[in-house]
Formats: C-alpha cells, structure tokens, sequence
C-alpha cells in the first residue's frame, strides 16, 4: 500500500510535500496507518487527539496512546480534553455532532495559530459508503449522494480511494499497533449498523462493491457538476440585489425553469427549509407571505422572494439620547444633532425640528403597532404601519423601521419621514438638525 500511497500523493497530492501539515489521530487503525504513511514519505506533519472524554479509562488509554506514538517517531503532538456530554446538552447537539463540532474547531484553531497548511483525516473507502447510505437512508438531495469530498477548504483527505481490508493488511504487515474502540462495536449508532449488518451482505453480493461504488460517485459529481452549473446560471439572473437585509431574488426567473421546486431545492437547501411545497407555493403567495426555517426566512414581496436571516430580526431594543450633544451609534448608523440658523429640505437622512418643541431625553426604538404620527406635509394623524404599507416597503424593511420619538410621541420615522408636528416655523428660535450619518 505504501507505494500505491506515494503514487497517490504524488498524481493528486503533490502540494502536500511542500506543507505544513496537521494529521487527526484518534489512535485508531485508520489514523495511525496514515501517520506512518506520512512518516515513510517525510511528509512534515504533527499530530493532533482529541479526548472527548467519553469511554472513560479506554479514552485516557487513546491518549496515552498517542503521547508515545508520537515520542517514538518524534514528532509534535497537540493534545485537548473536551467536556462533550456537557457541550451536547448546552447546544442540544447529539454526541456525535457535539464531537465532530469541537474537533474540527479546535482543528481549525490549531491550524490558523500555528499556521498549518492543511489538516488530514484518514476516511477511507468504507467510510465514503457508509456516508452514502446514511444520507441514503435519511433522504438527500444530489448532494448527499456524491460522497465525502477529498479536499475541503484545508481539510485533505488522502487515503479516500483506499479500503479498510487495505489499510489493516498494511497494518498487519508492517506489525503497527492501534487502539480498538469498543464503540465501533455497537449496534446503536447507525453508522455502525450499516458497517456491521448491511455493508457486508451489499459486498457479498458485489465483492467489487467499493469499485463500482467509486465509479457511481464519479458519475454522480460529473451530474453534480452540470446541476451546479445550470444552478449558477439561474441565480445569476435571479439575484436582484444583496445587502445587509438579505439576499433578493426575482420570482419570474424561478417560475420560467421546467422544475421550479428543484431549483428551489438546490437554491436554498443550505438555508435550513425543509418544506419544499410550501417554498413553490411561495411564488405565486401574496406580499408579506413568507416561509420560517431554524435559521432563515423567505419573504414573498410583490415580485420578489427575499432571504433573511432570522438573527437580523431586531430585538425590543432601544436607546435613550439625553442632550443635542450626543452622537448616538445606532442600527442605522450614526444619529447626529447640531444647532443651525440654515434650514433645508428635509431629505432621507437629515430632518429640521424645532428644538423647543423636544424634550429630553429622546428616545431611538422600533416601531410598535400602535404607532400613530402626522407626516411632514399633511393634516392629521396615520398609524405607521399604514404609512409603511403604503410606501410599499417590504416585510424586513418593516421590521427595520425605527423611529426618534420625545414624551412618546413621534418625531422622525427615521429614515423615511418626519413629523408635521416638530416642523420648523416662521416664530422658531432654535433649529435641531437631525442627521443620520
């Protein structure tokens, strides 16, 4: 195996020679078979075990483990202990996702430190199978089906193309020791399931099993590719603009495709939904419908659908300014308040009051339903959730209206407009200019 190995680097891998590299060693065969790999090639590289406390005697011996594979083949060893049933239940993650969540940060952190080029983990052929059905067996789009990638960022992942029957005949033949988990055992992972019950009928069926699954997933990032490809080309004349608000997207281009759920699908699977009918049915919903994921929304607006994130969503927050002399940080920038003798129309940003008729201190909040002002320019009062209807803004646009107010009452929509009641006059004294910056 060695040799195919140094084929291996050598065809796909060649930038590994000349990196800094980080290997994930759990102490299990896979890992230590790829660390004297890297050793036989020279491949300058340290190691990094992760102790996720978790098997308790047999995780402290994976440890040790690796504290004297490393002394004997003297190379430097990164060790981190992690409380993972306590992280599990404070992020309500499972076990396994709670693991892979701290190993691959703390990876990550080590890299970007201590400057590693990349990290390697040993998933092999096997590995790539049972992923496969596991994605299988829980439904996935394409996606799910292509396999584990071989290179991810900085993630590397060279031993891929190579099987456990492989790994362990290297193993045994060059008399390298490894640390059992007894975890692997167990029936009540699914992963484990699939490797003990399923993989081995599917391979008696097939002995060629993980060369023809090889050639399905080529086959299936070659369809992965052109899917991609026409994926870009429909967002490309879909997305419309993209700020701080979101992502905005227009509804015809989606409706003009043969398969607009697909689209959908592909669009927007990364953002959480799940409810891909109710996602069509958004295109032809009236303005304001909109679709909740755990992390996202996808807002209808006249013709346009508009992705949030549901962290944007603003909180009852507020701020209170006690003097003109303030400069005051806010969500829409920086609110400013400067005594003038010059008045000019108000614009977007910058309104005229007179400062006789505030009192302090002011108050910065959002809007709230029962809302009411006299828009600059005209008679009587209107709700402001009127008068956002009416400036047909969207439902993020609404949500991130704020507005200035003195004892309750409203003095600028900020923003949009200011209130008739605050206007400069011919017997005004002093002028406050309201400016957002």
């Amino acid at each position: 195996m060695l040799k195919e190995f140094q084929v291996h680097i050598n065809k796909r891998f060649s930038f590994l020679k000349n990196g800094k590299l980080l290997i994930a060693i759990s102490g299990g065969i896979d890992s230590v078979a790829l660390t004297y790999l890297c050793k036989s090639l020279d491949l300058d590289f340290a190691l990094a075990h992760c102790n996720f406390n978790l098997r308790g005697k047999e995780s402290d011996a994976d440890e040790d483990f690796v504290l004297e594979l490393a002394e004997l083949l003297d190379v430097e060893v990164f060790i981190q202990k992690f409380d993972t049933e306590v992280y599990a239940k404070k992020y309500k993650r499972s076990i396994q996702m709670a693991a892979r969540e701290l190993r691959y940060d703390w990876f990550n952190e080590l890299a970007e430190q201590l400057e590693f080029d990349y990290i390697l983990t040993a998933h092999h052929a096997d590995d790539n199978l049972e992923t496969f059905l596991i994605n299988f067996t829980r439904g996935t789009g394409l996606n799910g089906l292509t396999g584990i990638p071989e290179i991810n960022v900085n993630i590397v992942r060279p031993m891929l193309q190579f099987s456990r029957e492989q790994i362990e005949a290297y193993a045994k033949a060059n008399y390298i020791k490894w640390q059992e988990d007894s975890s692997n055992a167990s029936r009540k992972y699914l992963r484990n399931k699939l490797r003990h019950e399923v993989v081995p009928i599917l391979k008696e069926i097939n002995p060629q099993l993980l060369d023809s699954f090889q050639n399905t997933l080529e086959h299936l990032n070659d369809t992965a590719d052109i899917v991609e490809e026409s994926l870009n080309a429909v967002a490309k004349r879909a997305i419309v603009n993209i700020d701080e608000q979101g992502v905005t997207y227009k509804v015809a281009e989606f409706k003009k495709v043969n398969n607009p759920k697909a689209y959908l699908f592909e669009m927007f699977k990364d953002y959480g939904f799940t409810e891909w009918n109710d996602l069509v049915d958004l295109l032809n919903a009236e303005t304001g419908k909109y679709i909740k994921s755990t992390s996202h929304r996808l807002i209808k607006h006249r013709e346009f659908l508009i992705l949030t994130d549901c962290h944007s969503e603003q909180d009852e927050a507020s701020f209170v300014i006690s003097s003109f002399d303030e400069k005051v940080e806010t969500p829409l920038g920086l609110l400013c308040f400067a005594e003038t003798d010059t008045v000019m129309d108000n614009s977007k940003n910058t309104i005229y009051v007179d400062r006789e008729q505030l009192n302090f201190p002011l108050e910065l909040r959002l809007w709230q339903k029962d809302d009411k002002f006299c828009p600059f320019g005209m008679k009587g009062k209107k709700k402001v959730s009127k008068y956002l209807k009416d400036e047909k803004l969207s439902l993020i646009a609404k949500e991130n209206t704020w507005v200035l107010t003195t004892d309750n009452e409203i003095v600028w929509v900020v923003g949009k407009r200011a209130d008739n009641r605050f206007k400069v006059k011919d017997n005004t004294k002093q002028i406050l200019k309201i400016e957002l910056k």
